[in-house]
């Protein structure tokens, strides 16, 4: 599993967050956003994004992108129409920047956006219920997928082709290989 662009969102065409605003660059209203997923790519193709407090975010706002560029390690300076000045950027700090996901790059065959697999069950290779993929923590080198069972335990299952040994978008369902200690608590 690559890319990684995450929402918690079921609506039929989703809000996904592609990063976070920490902070201003400059004086002129840049932005720099912290990149969600295996790199700064999916965030520096876009023409227009929404900046929100959630994904759901009834107070979100489309923007016109200006200017998108590398930026420190793991970030983005982005650019947006309307936001002029240091002050107007600071007042961004925090908010999500998002894309629907139908404008998103499509994946090479095996490989899903974090989005996809949230809400999926979850079961092992032996047949058993294992949970619902409540979350997905990125670690930098493999994504860790939260699954919650029914009781409520979570379970950390590393996101790799080794494991994950069926992944059915359209029915909602990951068969992964239980191998001894995965499914210990979290």
């Amino acid at each position: 599993m690559e890319r990684t662009a995450v929402s918690t969102s079921s609506t039929e065409s989703p809000q996904v967050a592609l990063g976070l605003v920490v902070g201003a660059h400059g004086l002129r209203g840049q932005l720099r956003v912290l990149h969600f997923g295996d790199g700064p790519d999916e965030l520096l193709r876009h023409e227009r994004l929404v900046l929100g407090e959630s994904e759901g975010d009834p107070e979100a706002a489309e923007f016109e992108v200006v200017r998108a560029v590398p930026g420190r390690r793991g970030e983005v300076r982005i650019g947006l129409v309307g936001v002029t000045n240091r002050d107007a950027a600071e007042q961004l700090r925090g908010r999500l920047v998002m894309t629907g996901a139908e404008a998103l790059e499509p994946l090479s065959p095996g490989e899903y956006y974090g989005y996809q697999l949230l809400g999926c069950r979850v079961e092992g290779d032996d047949g058993r219920e294992i949970g619902v993929v409540r979350g997905i923590w990125p670690t930098g080198e493999t994504d860790l997928l939260v699954i919650e069972s029914e009781g409520g335990t979570e379970h950390l299952i590393p996101a790799v082709r080794d494991l994950l040994r069926e992944v059915d978008i359209e029915g909602r369902r990951i068969v992964v290989e239980v191998i001894p200690g995965l499914l210990e608590p979290a």
